[in-house]
């Protein structure tokens, strides 16, 4: 209720904003899919979600739950295909908004589409997430931490902090420590629970092995790995080593571009202002990981970083799913998750009385 003086009445609704197309990606599909379709069928909208040909069942099969839960037909609505379903569902007319996770080049694309419609489109784009290790952090567990990152999904992650930046006293430390948790991890088929499994495709692997070639003509040491694996079981998998390439230069391809493979990138800083410049300088917004024992430098750096999350000494989390998400820059824009998300999928209409 907005006060506008006497005889009069005025308040604000949410609505729903009708039909949502949400474009889903294939490395989390089940998870990605969940955080979109919440919310919006909480605040009253259908959805019409459309997951990637590399991963697509598990959306099939969360609709067809959904029906047997008693979801009303039409509700909750699943169209498989390829890049021309995915853009054919944005510039369809009877879309009111798109949820779309993915690259920048198609989230650009996808928002021309709904241009066209003057339609909202709420985006979770690339990251090149930067890790700032302090050398008054506690190493080890920021070690554990950077390793475990290669381990989940092969770090084909949007979120990954694969791009380590290390006070230059602390390099050879962490480093030495981080090469020796990467060094232990087994590689194995996921049926067989490994701690890291295959990249997604031959595509997504070749893709990853161009930027490992792109290191080694560019001056980049790989400190672990460097390549595809080489064990015979592996042989006829998309199997990369998890890799700790040290000595990136600054405004390379590996320090700018999302590898989305298992690759950690090490540059050094000598300052606070120095880590907050590097960690700025891509792009990309989507999280920071920050490790330092003194709150005050934590939070200075936080607050100076352009990026949707920062996570500091811990950089996953249970419970995180409540947490808005989304990027600055060309990470997009919107949030996912939280009370915020439901901002994404409800217009507001205000409504003024005069009792006079």
């Amino acid at each position: 209720s907005i006060p506008l003086g006497k005889g009069f009445v005025d308040f604000t609704l949410r609505e729903p904003l009708g039909v949502s197309a949400q474009i889903v990606p294939w490395n989390y599909p089940l998870r990605l899919a969940s955080r979109g379709l919440a919310p919006a069928l909480a605040c009253g909208n259908t959805v019409v979600a459309k997951p990637a040909a590399e991963a697509g069942l598990s959306i099939v099969r969360l609709a067809e739950l959904a029906g047997e839960a008693g979801c009303p037909l039409g509700v909750f609505n699943v169209v498989t295909g390829g890049r021309d379903t995915g853009a054919a569902i944005a510039a369809h007319p009877g879309i009111n908004h798109i949820t779309f996770t993915g690259s920048v080049p198609t989230g650009i694309a996808i928002m021309k589409a709904a241009a066209d419609n003057v339609v909202p489109v709420t985006l979770e784009l690339g990251g090149k997430s930067p890790n700032i290790i302090f050398a008054d952090a506690d190493l080890e567990r920021a070690a554990a931490s950077s390793a475990s990152t290669l381990m989940q999904n092969s770090a084909q992650t949007c979120t990954a902090p694969t791009r380590l930046l290390l006070e230059r006293s602390a390099h050879d430390r962490f480093v030495d420590l981080l090469a020796q948790r990467i060094r232990t991890i087994k590689m194995g088929r996921g049926l067989d629970n490994p701690d890291m499994g295959p990249v997604v495709s031959e595509r997504q692997m070749n893709r990853v092995l161009g930027y490992l070639n792109a290191a080694a003509r560019n001056g980049a040491t790989a400190v672990t790995g460097g390549g595809r694996s080489t064990s015979r079981e592996l042989a006829n998998g998309y199997f990369i080593e998890p890799t700790l390439l040290d000595h990136v230069a600054r405004g390379s391809v590996l320090e700018q571009e999302e590898i989305f493979g298992p690759v950690l990138t090490v540059t050094t800083f000598e300052s606070v202002d120095e880590a907050i410049a590097v960690a700025n300088g891509t792009p990309y917004g989507l999280v920071t990981g920050i490790w330092t024992r003194d709150l005050t430098k934590a939070l200075m750096a936080a607050t100076a970083i352009k990026s949707g999350q920062v996570r500091i000494n811990a950089y996953s989390v249970e419970g995180s799913i409540g947490l808005p998400f989304g990027g600055y820059k060309r990470s997009g824009f919107g949030r996912e998750q939280g009370v915020e998300a439901l901002a994404n999928y409800t217009q507001i209409k205000n409504v003024m009385i005069n009792f006079g």
